[in-house]
């Protein structure tokens, strides 16, 4: 994929989760794809070529692991500060507010720093390890969300000893 389609495909990813977050979603037994977007996003970002800098290839490992650790430090904050709820039928719901978009826009100013650095470094970033940065965020994001909605489920309608 070209650079441009490169940044559509992240920005088109991380809007639609993005904009979601804001809706009450109803967490199903049968929602079992929350990896799906994830997995294509880090299958594209692996088959580009430079995802490492052939120049400065220490580094630019090191800094891609950086983004990998922002990555997934934004997806668990995210997930950890979504709203989880039961409904009187046992309905497991899920809701980000503008904390979670707060930690979400946190790992973006992140993001936008650590370009910065490799920047100054002359270290050349392509998108594709920002987008396997954004896909490490959903894929932690989604899969922590999942968890915490199990745990409420699980919990649900269990009378309290006592």
């Amino acid at each position: 994929m070209s650079g441009l389609l490169n940044i559509v495909v992240i920005t088109a990813a991380v809007a639609l989760v993005f904009v979601q977050q804001f809706k009450a979603h109803r967490i199903t037994s049968e929602g079992k794809k929350w990896w799906l977007i994830p997995a294509v996003l880090t299958v594209a970002a692996v088959r580009q070529p430079g995802l490492l800098d052939p120049a400065h290839h220490t580094a630019s490992a090191a800094l891609l692991g950086l983004e990998l650790l922002i990555g997934l430090a934004c997806g668990a904050g995210w997930a950890w500060t979504t709203r989880i709820w039961t409904d009187a039928d046992g309905t497991v719901w899920t809701k980000g507010g503008w904390v979670a978009a707060g930690v979400w826009l946190c790992g973006l100013a992140l993001r936008i720093g650590l370009m910065g650095l490799a920047a100054a470094m002359g270290i050349h970033q392509g998108s594709a390890a920002t987008m396997f940065s954004v896909a490490a965020m959903l894929l932690t994001r989604a899969g922590a969300t999942t968890w915490r909605a199990r745990a409420v489920r699980h919990t649900y309608g269990v009378p309290v000893a006592g």
